[in-house]
């Protein structure tokens, strides 16, 4: 783990610990099946980040503002979201064009949630296709 986001990690209460960890593990796990070698993972804006060379940066992060919650970003000005919103509806709960609401009581929906993030990771090839491919 990047030190940077180490330090972050440290700073998040248990049970939000817990559920970040699992996202960190589900972007690690979708690079690595889709041959992304060159993830690269960092702090942007304060928030553990994640970036491939053909892809568009993911972050997630908790805040003390809205502590029963976490969300994960993608830039906003890509198609990810409302590609999200197309291809899987509400199986997600939505902040705009930018990010993916989850409690931290929810199952995360593992196989649609990994669908997303390896569009994300894979963005620069898919941004040409119809709903990125999906």
């Amino acid at each position: 783990m990047d030190l940077s986001v180490k330090q972050k990690f440290e700073t998040y209460p248990d049970e939000v610990t817990e559920s970040l960890l699992v996202i960190r593990s589900l972007i690690i796990n979708t690079a690595n099946e889709h041959g992304i070698a060159d993830l690269i993972e960092t702090l942007k804006w304060g928030e553990p980040s994640y970036i491939s060379k053909i892809g568009s940066t993911i972050r997630y992060d908790w805040k003390p503002k809205f502590p029963n919650e976490y969300r994960i970003y993608f830039h906003c000005q890509t198609t990810l979201v409302d590609t999200f919103k197309e291809v899987y509806g509400n199986t997600f709960e939505y902040e705009g064009n930018r990010a993916l609401i989850f409690k931290l009581s929810d199952d995360i929906p593992t196989k649609e949630l990994s669908h997303c993030i390896s569009m994300a990771l894979r963005y620069k090839k898919l941004k040409h296709l119809d709903l990125l491919g999906a």
